[in-house]
């Protein structure tokens, strides 16, 4: 991997010097940095949807607030029911005021 042909590349792409790009690339090659997980993303996302905090999210769905935040920060995978609990919210969003009154 040519990290400077690759940060030439990406800076001729954006037009300018990006700070701590040849920095970034390093530890991509390392395998040092945060990786997120599809399960991680589509939690952050809904959360973000349906815009709750973490304590409200988590009382709705009726999980400890410590074991949803193990989940956003990739501690933990969460469950094949919860994962299917959160993609039926991301597509209807509508459904969390049903959960709410629950």
């Amino acid at each position: 991997m040519d990290i400077e042909k690759i940060a030439l590349a990406i800076e001729a792409d954006a037009g300018m010097p990006l700070d701590d790009l040849r920095q970034g690339l390093v530890e991509m090659k390392n395998g040092i940095g945060r990786v997120n997980t599809p399960e991680q993303i589509l939690l952050r996302t809904v959360r973000a949807k349906i815009r709750l905090s973490q304590q409200r999210f988590a009382e709705v769905i009726k999980t400890p607030v410590s074991t949803l935040r193990d989940w956003e920060q990739g501690c933990f995978k969460p469950s094949g029911a919860v994962l299917c609990l959160l993609q039926l919210i991301d597509k209807h969003p509508e459904l969390i005021s049903e959960l709410e009154t629950v």
